[in-house]
């Protein structure tokens, strides 16, 4: 039970610099990450750890850390936790997301997350939640991003 992802960073992960270039693979194939260079922190099922650097192209006009930023690095743990997660069988795509702004993101931040082990079979919506920190561990972000779980589809000859 491993997508090709998981399998990338357990194969790099111990290696010097692996997880950064992980975290560069990911934001080469998704994009839309490479705005805040999110680097992968620790990785397992059901766990997923994940940071930005305060720097200037994540800052708003206060020069606090952009709410759109935290949107993007609570995205980026909850697909890193679903591709270390999800059942051979399953695939996942995000439905939605409520966020909630605790405090000022005035320094570096980390995402944490888990989930439980997935149910295959059916389709099902995971609420994913997500609690993103600054370094000195204040929760200035929380995120619920619901994840539509669904069977992956029969391949034919």
């Amino acid at each position: 039970m491993a997508t090709p992802t998981y399998k990338l960073y357990q194969r790099v992960a111990n290696l010097p610099f692996g997880k950064a270039f992980f975290s560069h693979f990911v934001s080469a194939w998704a994009p839309y990450f490479g705005s805040i260079s999110p680097k992968t922190i620790e990785l397992r099922p059901g766990y997923a750890e994940v940071a930005i650097k305060k720097r200037k192209s994540v800052t708003n006009h206060i020069g606090t850390v952009h709410a759109i930023a935290c949107c993007n690095l609570a995205e980026f743990a909850m697909g890193m936790v679903m591709e270390a997660s999800i059942p051979d069988s399953m695939r996942w795509i995000p439905k939605g997301m409520r966020v909630d702004y605790r405090a000022k993101a005035g320094t570096d931040l980390v995402a944490k997350t888990r989930v439980e082990p997935m149910k295959e079979g059916e389709s099902y919506v995971l609420p994913v939640y997500i609690e993103i920190f600054d370094r000195a561990g204040t929760v200035v972000c929380d995120a619920t991003i619901d994840v539509y779980v669904s069977p992956k589809p029969k391949r034919t000859a």
